[in-house]
């Protein structure tokens, strides 16, 4: 009753790989921003 169905949920294995690759460069780009920022805050805290 339920053998037709079983590949109606598992996506398309190259949608998959491009959703994770944006989710990779969305986290990294976060991750740039908060070190970068980090390092200014440090910075201007040197400098005082």
């Amino acid at each position: 009753m339920g053998k037709g169905n079983s590949k109606q949920h598992q996506p398309n294995s190259n949608e998959s790989t491009h959703n994770l690759k944006g989710t990779f460069i969305a986290v990294m780009l976060l991750g740039v921003f908060i070190l970068v920022s980090w390092f200014g805050f440090y910075a201007l805290f040197l400098s005082r």
